[in-house]
């Protein structure tokens, strides 16, 4: 099965992205500004940012 990939999304995907990218915008400011934490993705791995991150440790009581 061959499928062509363009590199650049069509006027209504580019549309459609950067509502997203707006929405998803919004969203973090608003965790941020009530101080929750928000998990985001870079490197290929989750981070988890914020002024009430979990604690990970697992040994942890």
């Amino acid at each position: 099965m061959n499928t062509k990939r363009k590199s650049t999304p069509s006027p209504e995907g580019q549309r459609q992205l950067e509502a997203l990218r707006q929405a998803v915008g919004k969203a973090l400011e608003k965790k941020r500004r009530l101080g929750q934490y928000a998990v985001t993705w870079k490197d290929g791995k989750p981070v988890i940012a914020g002024e009430d991150v979990p604690n990970t440790n697992e040994n942890a009581p």
